[in-house]
């Protein structure tokens, strides 16, 4: 099933979605009868009641963190996830990393109300990321699967776990809500939101709108994007319909990928020459100050810039008592850039750099449908996802002409390009099928097993540059998982799971893609690659006993057939990989959560896990055997370990969370890593009630890295190679220094 829509204007596009805002602030009885959307109650956060191993945030848990933060960073306190970034939002795509169990965030799967968000690479090619989909206030629940994903999950890239977004539903009473927030670094965001309640159609729906906007912590440029958030639901009978659209505008100044001999030689602090127009004119002809001593250690700037338009429609249909029908379409669009200012290539005529782009259009569509049927002590579920993606990438250069002002700014989509080195057209086709029965066998034994196909067809179509034309398919008909729940007591339950799953071929010029290699090199593998394959086997114990809640498990990993794409020469150079399958990798692991209600008001929150991730095999680099076996795998912290204690009366509410973070492998051969670290945030909040014409109106103050912690965050922003024994590979980010964030909540 095919959808077109015309991509609009930005601003016909904002027009358009502020409008239910402007016709609902004109009603009559506006003010007399605002009231509260009614806040979402705590969730499950151990997952009780699961076969597999499950840990849920609410939207209370989310707003406790700065406003516009990412729903990402909200998850890593949960056993087992690693999350990093070099902002203090979390949101700052091009350093974003998470692994969980050893997968990283390309090998996972997520979803935004079982819409498929793609792998949320950076280079998206079959998706976006989730701060472009949803303001993290219009979340209303976030549910972790560290291990096996649901068989129905809509995702070909999860090896490892699952990252499932709900957004939160429009609420039943007429509510106007606003968040204000400033902070650090000039750091302003404003966030609208209209809830129409329940009108006499039975109709429901909000609008929203949030602006961020914020400079770097260190050097120059913003960090900037603005978001709209409709959805609408509409009961029909018995049938529910549910729609949701959001629209997506972000721009982001990059920071400079460090190694360590930079950070010793010029400082944490150093990053792209930026406003200093000259210093980057004369690097690029070799004439190096400040100890910059390489065209490499800073360029003019770098900037990534998206558009996005994503959108569902969804019914919930029951066709009997037993028999219910649940199916969505969706359509997401997308057009980015990512920009570096590169003194690889002169302008010609100009000046003696220019700026390098990889462009990104995405226009895909997809139907996802499952049938849910009662009988007895079993339920049986069964559907089917189908997407088609037409996706072009390219890579451009754009003239800076002038040698003493810049004539182009990195905040703005680039026009009228002096070369195309390459630009590809892919066509993929995914079709996904799976079939589960949950078997209550007694009261106290519950079994869930079944099983998925996937078929993912990809063809690829050279318009310009290096001939990749060609085709390659994964095709898997049976992955299948069991799991088992045993309740031992009112308090007490086991759990289990087993998995296999697959990752897809991926159809893109850059990244772990068949066609990142030369025409030659993917004529010589695409008849003997394998896509990534893993069987994932966890075993856990979880109470909920008085005050205290928690959960205690085991897992172990096998990983086959890891592609590898070996990068040749620096990042911005942009030369062709070389993709390989290198072998195995195996991981053996326990992650532990408890959560103590020690009164009312008080609560203490600890995780921790231990995790053990190593490449099983060697493999040939050209002519030359990479001893890689036995090492462990890279951006993979052997340990981890949370702690957050949690105060909240009926005014007052304070949150100290401390994360560490175990030391972590930049490089296949280990030799190259960086230290463990710890972070500590503080949030800080009063509620002070109804105060004139506002509501429940709330200020919260909220510190991150309170200790200001000197720390590298993301390893792997420039890609990883086998060695760094020179402390130069550049790829390393560090993390933001202490920030400040004041907001102020009300509604009216």
């Amino acid at each position: 099933m095919i959808f077109r829509i015309k991509k609009l204007s930005k601003a016909t596009r904002m027009s358009v979605s502020l409008l239910p805002i402007a016709v609902l602030a004109l009603m009559p009885g506006f003010a007399a009868n605002a009231q509260n959307a009614p806040g979402i109650e705590e969730v499950n956060v151990f997952g009780r009641g699961a076969t597999r191993q499950l840990q849920s945030l609410s939207a209370i848990e989310l707003a406790q963190f700065p406003a516009g933060t990412s729903p990402l960073k909200a998850i890593e306190k949960l056993p087992g996830v690693n999350f990093s970034s070099a902002d203090p939002y979390g949101s700052y795509e091009w350093s974003t990393r998470i692994v969980v169990r050893g997968f990283n965030q390309n090998q996972m799967g997520f979803t935004l109300d079982g819409v498929p968000l793609g792998d949320m690479s950076y280079g998206n090619h079959n998706g976006l990321h989730i701060s472009r989909a949803i303001m993290s206030e219009n979340i209303g629940q976030v549910t972790l699967a560290q291990g096996a994903g649901s068989l129905g999950t809509a995702s070909t890239s999860n090896l490892g776990g699952t990252l499932e977004f709900t957004s939160a539903t429009p609420s039943e009473t007429f509510a106007v809500n606003t968040n204000v927030s400033v902070g650090s670094d000039s750091a302003q965001h404003l966030y609208g939101r209209v809830d129409s309640g329940a009108l006499s159609s039975g109709t429901r729906f909000f609008a929203s709108y949030s602006t961020q906007d914020t400079n770097k912590w260190k050097g120059d440029g913003q960090q900037e994007h603005e978001l709209v958030n409709l959805k609408l639901v509409q009961d029909i009978g018995t049938a529910t319909v549910t729609g949701f659209y959001s629209i997506s505008d972000r721009a982001e100044i990059d920071y400079q990928d460090m190694s360590k001999d930079m950070i010793g030689r010029l400082g944490r602090d150093f990053d792209n020459y930026g406003a200093n127009y000259a210093r980057a004119i004369a690097a690029a002809t070799g004439k190096f100050t400040g100890n910059v001593n390489s065209l490499d250690d800073g360029y003019l700037d770098g900037a990534g810039l998206r558009e996005d338009d994503l959108g569902y429609v969804s019914l919930d249909l029951p066709l009997q008592d037993t028999l219910t029908l649940k199916s969505t379409v969706y359509l997401h669009q997308n057009h980015g850039q990512g920009l570096w200012g590169t003194p690889y290539l002169a302008t010609p005529g100009g000046a003696p750099l220019s700026i390098r782009t990889s462009e990104y259009d995405i226009d895909r569509n997809g139907w996802i449908t499952s049938l849910n049927y009662v009988l007895d002590q079993h339920t049986l579920n069964a559907g089917f996802w189908t997407e088609e993606n037409d996706f072009n990438q390219a890579r451009r250069f754009y003239g800076e002409t002038s040698l003493t002002t810049p004539t182009r700014s990195f905040s703005e989509f680039q026009s009228n390009p002096f070369f195309t080195q390459w630009e590809y057209s892919f066509n993929t086709k995914t079709l996904q099928f799976h079939l589960k029965d949950t078997f209550q066998i007694s009261d106290v034994l519950q079994v869930e097993y079944g099983f998925k196909s996937v078929k993912v067809e990809i063809n690829a179509k050279t318009i310009a540059g290096d001939n990749k034309t060609g085709s390659i398919e994964t095709d898997e008909g049976f992955l299948p998982q069991i799991g088992f729940l045993y309740e031992l007591n009112d308090s007490y339950e086991v759990f289990g799971a087993v998995s296999r799953n697959v990752r897809a071929f991926i159809g893109s010029a850059t990244g772990n893609s068949p066609w990142s290699a030369s025409q030659t090199g993917f004529n010589a593998i695409r008849s003997t690659l394998q896509p990534e394959k893993s069987s994932s086997v966890e075993l856990g114990w979880r109470f909920h006993s008085g005050a205290l809640e928690g959960v205690v498990s085991g897992y172990h990993v096998e990983f086959d057939d890891r592609l590898l794409a070996i990068q040749q020469g620096s990042a911005i150079i942009g030369n062709f990989n070389a993709l390989a399958n290198v072998g195995r990798v195996k991981t053996l692991g326990i992650e532990s959560g408890v959560n103590w209600q020690a009164s009312d008001t008080l609560s203490w929150y600890n995780s921790a896990s231990l995790n053990r991730s190593t490449y099983k095999d060697d493999y040939m680099s050209g002519t030359t055997l990479v001893r890689t076996s036995g090492k462990t795998v890279t951006d993979a912290p052997e340990l981890m370990f949370t702690s957050e204690l949690s105060l909240d009366t009926a005014n007052l509410f304070t949150k100290l969370n401390y994360k560490f973070t175990g030391a972590r492998q930049y490089t296949y051969l280990n030799e190259g890593s960086v230290s463990s670290f710890g972070n500590l945030n503080l949030s800080l909040g009063y509620h002070f009630g109804d105060l004139g014409f506002a509501n429940d109106l709330t200020a919260q103050l909220d510190v991150t890295n309170l200790a200001d912690a000197d720390y590298i965050s993301t390893v792997g922003s420039g890609g990883f190679s086998n060695s760094d024994l020179t402390g130069t590979a550049q790829t390393l980010l560090p993390g933001a220094p202490r920030q400040f964030f004041l907001s102020l909540k009300a509604s009216f």
